[in-house]
């Protein structure tokens, strides 16, 4: 995200110790985008549709989405899925970060139309390291705006 950008950074992760330290090492790596934090699917769902909770509310854009996908409510291929399959929200960029690195998930999300699939490491100093890699990536990568 370049530093023109005022990009909303949407983090779907229901582990808090883990979005605790994905926004900390976020910010180390320095992105200091706003960050939206929502622990459950569901509630993810009618974020990123303006529904429920949400009606009548204007979604944040240009947006990018980091998505685990064991969530509470809907889990993240569910939620790709819908986002990738609707107008309004398909061109959101999607990472998904997760602990699974199984292939055939893996193979799906790429299938379902995420931009970028990352395995957390379970080490608590790889994991550190790989989100401020992250973010340094974050940090030449240009989001679409808006409307399209």
């Amino acid at each position: 995200m370049s530093a023109s950008q005022s990009v909303t950074i949407l983090l779907v992760e229901d582990d808090e110790g883990h979005s605790y330290l994905i926004k900390e090492n976020l910010m180390r790596a320095g992105i200091r985008n706003d960050v939206i934090s929502i622990a459950d699917g569901q509630e993810a769902t009618d974020f990123l549709f303006c529904r429920g909770d949400y009606e009548g509310k204007t979604r944040p854009s240009p947006l990018l989405v980091l998505l685990d996908l064991n969530l509470p409510g809907r889990d993240g291929q569910m939620i790709l899925k819908d986002m990738k399959s609707n107008d309004d929200t398909c061109r959101i960029p999607v990472v998904v970060l997760t602990t699974t690195d199984d292939s055939s998930e893996v193979d799906a999300c790429y299938k379902l139309g995420c931009s970028v699939f990352i395995t957390k490491p379970v080490d608590f100093e790889n994991f550190g390291e790989c989100i401020r890699k992250m973010g340094l990536f974050f940090d030449v990568v240009t989001i679409p705006d808006g409307e399209f």
